[in-house]
């Protein structure tokens, strides 16, 4: 699936965009399965199990920010998460895939919410680093919608404080402590149906969307099958196990010689990356409030 081209522009950047992966028939019924979830998320009042809400959520007008877990609320999610042409590309990189979980971040016309810079890695390390977030595209990515910037490189690099300012972990960089060179960043641009695959070290975050154009970005979690996660795996091995989608199981994790610092103490605010970043004390990509403050 992957080309000798792409697994090398993978490993020296740390991220590529693969277009039209996924057809239009799966795009278009991934969009009607995610337009029936933010309709029903207008009888949900705070975050649960399943909404991370916009500030400015109502049941007048449902403002979804991301559906967590979304492979285990619907048929059409799950098995976007198994996607066969997804399974060979991870395949490519490493022999063997895990899956580990999943997300959809909405970034609605005119308001959805940025991300902060971050490594995945900060979340989850685990003992050797040959794990990737794989997004797919359900609309069009572009810059003006808030699409994904990554840092080339930066996944051969430390892995960064993500530590506000009362000690805990916030899910966040602070660029300017990190001496972090954001001018180099690059987005990740396609149609939809096309994937990005970006390493867990990179690091990363996108803007709010200011568009008048939707940027829904489905994302799952892999990892090679003998990464383990340091912080232990609590739903045991069998379940571990049942997670493999190539490859054989292994008791044997290897042990790779890479950076790594714990998210502890844990959050301040829990839940979602959104909920996390909320203790940063600091931001540097625009709310939607403050996009409307500098038009007035």
């Amino acid at each position: 699936m992957l080309s000798p081209a792409q697994i090398d522009a993978y490993n020296r950047d740390g991220f590529i965009v693969v277009p039209d992966v996924f057809s239009a028939a799966e795009i278009a019924e991934l969009r009607r399965v995610t337009d029936e979830f933010v309709a029903r998320a207008a009888a949900v009042a705070a975050n649960d199990d399943i909404y991370d809400l916009e500030d400015s959520h109502s049941a007048a007008a449902p403002r979804v920010r991301r559906i967590k877990t979304p492979h285990l609320h619907a048929p059409a999610y799950w098995r976007a998460s198994r996607h066969p042409a997804v399974v060979e590309m991870l395949t490519d990189l490493w022999g063997s895939v895990r899956f580990d979980t999943g997300k959809l971040n909405m970034k609605s016309a005119g308001y959805g919410a940025p991300v902060e810079w971050h490594q995945d890695w900060a979340f989850y390390p685990h003992t050797n680093d040959d794990l990737a977030a794989v997004g797919i595209m359900l609309d069009d990515a572009t810059e003006a919608n808030g699409a994904m910037l990554v840092l080339p490189g930066s996944h051969r690099g430390p892995v960064y404080d993500h530590h506000g300012p009362d000690g805990r972990f916030c899910g966040a960089i602070d660029p300017e402590a990190a001496g972090l060179d954001l001018s180099a960043a690059r987005p990740c641009l396609g149609r939809a149906g096309s994937v990005t695959l970006h390493h867990v070290r990179a690091v990363h975050g996108s803007a709010t969307n200011f568009s008048g154009a939707e940027r829904r970005f489905l994302l799952y979690q892999y990892r090679a099958a003998d990464a383990w996660p340091l912080l232990g795996f609590k739903d045991g091995i069998e379940t571990f196990d049942e997670l493999l989608l190539a490859g054989e199981p292994t008791l044997c994790p290897r042990l790779a010689d890479v950076p790594v610092r714990l998210p502890l103490p844990p959050a301040a605010y829990q839940g979602s990356i959104y909920e996390n970043q909320r203790a940063a004390g600091r931001r540097y990509f625009a709310t939607a409030a403050q996009g409307r403050a500098a038009a007035e």
